[in-house]
């Protein structure tokens, strides 16, 4: 069971998403505004937020960016509007998924499971753990001043914990596992966000721009992150 936190003013789109994912076992709570969904943040505690770009007073962009301030709690956007302009801002305040009205509930259920996958060790990391049993220490790997400890989930920066939300942290752990590799942006879809639909490269632009935001000295001129032009990212080389 996940705790979710829907907020959303329509209330007919609050009804159908409570029934969905009440009837897959999650307990959700539901807020009418950006200012009670802050709120109910902090009482209720949820695991994953569900939020509407439109709302009454505050507007969704402004929540996402709130929450993204104090925490790292996935966040997936929920819109009638889908035209690229919307999605790209509201990835850009932070989101880790962009989902347009009106969704089925399963589309909602492997959305949220993608999206709290990522909270979890990839398998890739569980795939580089030593086979002669050397354990989690083995597990930290240096590139440049960047540390990142793959079974601990933890990424350091001249020794300084990075945090990330959760889309730039496997986005992180997978890029870095291969570095010098080319991948293209539908490759990441696939292995980061585990989905694929008209416009989600805008996903992985998003979230790169963020990530190196956090990573690099000067994010114009990546070190880390660097973009091959016409195909897609590598990590490095340094």
């Amino acid at each position: 069971m996940t705790r979710v936190l829907l907020i959303e003013d329509d209330p007919a789109v609050q009804k159908g998403v409570t029934l969905a994912l009440r009837r897959r076992g999650h307990d959700i709570e539901a807020a009418a505004s950006g200012e009670t969904g802050l709120l109910a943040l902090e009482r209720y505690r949820p695991e994953l937020v569900l939020l509407d770009l439109m709302l009454p007073g505050m507007s969704g962009l402004e929540v996402c960016r709130r929450i993204r301030e104090a925490r790292q709690i996935p966040i997936i956007i929920l819109s009638a509007r889908g035209d690229d302009i919307d999605m790209v801002v509201g990835l850009e305040a932070g989101a880790d998924d962009y989902i347009v009205k009106p969704a089925s509930g399963e589309v909602l259920e492997a959305r949220m499971r993608a999206v709290l996958r990522r909270l979890a060790p990839s398998q890739q990391a569980q795939a580089d753990t030593p086979a002669d049993g050397t354990g989690p220490a083995a597990q930290h790997e240096t590139y440049g001043a960047l540390t990142v400890d793959r079974s601990g989930l933890l990424v350091f920066k001249n020794g300084t914990e990075l945090v990330f939300a959760p889309s730039e942290l496997k986005l992180l752990l997978f890029l870095s596992s291969a570095p010098g590799r080319v991948f293209s942006r539908q490759q990441l879809l696939e292995q980061v966000w585990e989905h694929s639909f008209y416009g989600d490269a805008r996903l992985v632009d998003a979230c790169v721009m963020r990530l190196r935001a956090k990573i690099e000295d000067t994010p114009r001129s990546p070190v880390y992150v660097q973009t091959v032009r016409g195909f897609g990212y590598r990590f490095g080389p340094l």
